[in-house]
């Protein structure tokens, strides 16, 4: 550590470099890997290189490039989107995650140089975990909001661990598990009684978790219906080019069939619901008829609800919709996307020009459908699932919660199973079963606890069927929401300042 201490003082391009490279290291706890180990090293490194910086500025450039590291590595699949069209942007290719990482970095700065102001010792290290989950929370406010990756996300382990670890989001959120989580990190450094204390404290965090996430509550007298999740697995390419858009239609129709028939047959007798994913019908369907009675056909009675684009008018101006059609082919529902992709779906205002070739307008905001044969279901368009708090229409609590995505732009990358995995997380803190529809995948059901019902593999054409899980009471955070956490991390700033002042009347 004194060699580490030495490097950063001196500065230049070595200790840049390093600092990126420790921040790329963090990512590796992100989903997919979970290599949760890997935090209390990396961040540990961080804190001390921070309270060794000879300066305050010193102190921000590092939290600068530990942020540049971080967030480039775990958004390095944004590249991917870019490849899709690189004959009209190969020019962005270079600046994909890099750019992205960019706009956010600075926020890591905060905890860098808030944590200096008060004294070495448990003060300085409440104020980083506080003031780092305060600033991480703040994202929701860059543009539409960009909540990407945040670092309670790499306790979602894959199995019955990650189960148990993710259960106490039902009363903190995944921001009450990122404080918790950089907590934990850095008081492993503060001596053997922290060391135990951090152990206790995991393995009542695991048993708690290990008995919540077995028992069963399922509130009585809800029947979700069966789930048909119909996965096409087609290509960004042909999606965009429509030049096999006619194909694409009907191998949905296709496998619409055939998950019907077999999901009758396996539970007879229970509701079924096809699910398609975002971009599966390759045209406007509130303007097709014809398609609406094919697709109604193919079910054969089962309603469906579905992803397409309809006019927003003027021109170039698109809805994003979900939406639902009932046995007969006509139209019960629309959701319109209200949180859209910045960058993707629309140009936010730091760019002097026009990047994308359409705009996609946003809706007025969530909803709770209450319809035939489905329930009382909660839709979401793709990038709506990863917003923590904000996933249910106020006062209107839905039995179950769908997202329909085409993650197909970002490949065969973390991307999607970071996409996924807001779903899971987001089954915790409201209690309630999740439904992701993915286009090439993964396509994935959750219940209540977030546990994994079934899933899809990723590039495969696959029909999934699932009976829907029922939703649980209320919990904590879907009652409170993210002031829980917010209230905790403002808690430890204060105890921080608290000690930060009586240091000073003391001396």
């Amino acid at each position: 550590m004194k060699a580490l201490c030495f490097l950063l003082r001196r500065g230049g391009w070595r200790s840049a470099i390093f600092m990126l490279v420790l921040g790329g290291l963090a990512a590796l706890a992100l989903p997919p890997l979970c290599l949760v180990p890997v935090l209390p090293l990396v961040l540990g490194i961080f804190y001390q290189a921070v309270c060794a910086a000879p300066n305050h500025r010193s102190a921000a450039l590092w939290g600068f490039l530990f942020g540049m590291g971080y967030y480039t590595a775990g958004l390095y699949w944004l590249t991917n989107a870019i490849l899709t069209r690189v004959h009209e942007f190969w020019w962005v290719v270079p600046f994909a995650s890099p750019g992205v990482a960019l706009l956010i970095a600075p926020l890591i700065m905060v905890p860098a140089v808030l944590c200096r102001l008060v004294p070495a010792g448990w003060p300085r290290v409440l104020m980083f975990a506080g003031s780092w989950t305060l600033a991480d929370m703040a994202r929701v406010f860059y543009f539409s909001g960009f909540p990407w990756n945040p670092l309670g996300s790499a306790l979602e382990v894959p199995g019955w661990l990650g189960d148990w670890l993710i259960q106490p989001a039902s009363l903190i959120g995944v921001d009450g598990l990122t404080l918790m989580l950089v907590l934990a990190s850095l008081a492993l450094w503060q001596g053997r009684r922290a060391v135990l204390a951090v152990g206790v404290c995991a393995a009542l965090w695991c048993g708690w978790g290990a008995w919540r996430a077995e028992h069963k509550a399922v509130l009585p007298g809800h029947i979700n219906p069966v789930a048909v999740i119909v996965q096409g697995n087609v290509t960004e390419n042909e999606v965009l080019e429509r030049d096999s858009a006619v194909s694409q239609f009907r191998s949905y129709l296709e496998l619409t069939s055939q998950g019907v028939r077999q999901a009758q047959h396996l539970l007879p007798g229970r509701p079924v619901v096809v699910i398609w994913p975002e971009s599966a019908f390759p045209g406007l369907l509130d303007e097709e008829e014809g398609a609406r009675q094919m697709i109604a056909d193919a079910a054969a009675g089962a309603p469906v609800l579905l992803g397409s684009d309809r006019r927003a008018g003027g021109v170039g101006r698109w809805y994003n919709s979900l939406m639902a059609l009932a046995s007969d082919g006509h139209i019960e529902a629309i959701y319109d996307k209200s949180r859209l992709v910045p960058f993707g779906e629309y140009d936010p205002w730091i760019i002097p020009f026009h990047l994308l070739p359409a705009e996609v307008v946003p809706g007025p905001g969530l909803q709770t459908w209450n319809l035939p044969q489905i329930g009382r279901v909660g839709p979401m368009v793709c990038y709506e699932i990863v917003f923590s708090g904000s996933v249910v229409a106020p006062g209107a609590r839905p039995d179950w919660l769908l997202t329909i995505s085409n993650d197909a732009w970002y490949g065969n990358s973390a991307g999607p199973r970071q996409h996924l995995a807001t779903g899971r997380l987001r089954a915790v803190e409201e209690g309630l079963p999740v439904v992701f529809a993915n286009n090439r995948g993964v396509s994935a059901i959750y219940d209540a606890r977030g546990r994994e019902m079934g899933r899809t593999e990723w590039g495969r054409a696959q029909v999934l069927i699932r009976p829907l899980p029922g939703p649980e009471a209320v919990t904590p955070f879907a009652m409170i929401g993210r002031w829980i956490p917010c209230l905790m991390s403002v808690l430890l700033v204060g105890v921080a300042l608290t000690r930060w002042r009586r240091a000073r009347a003391d001396t």
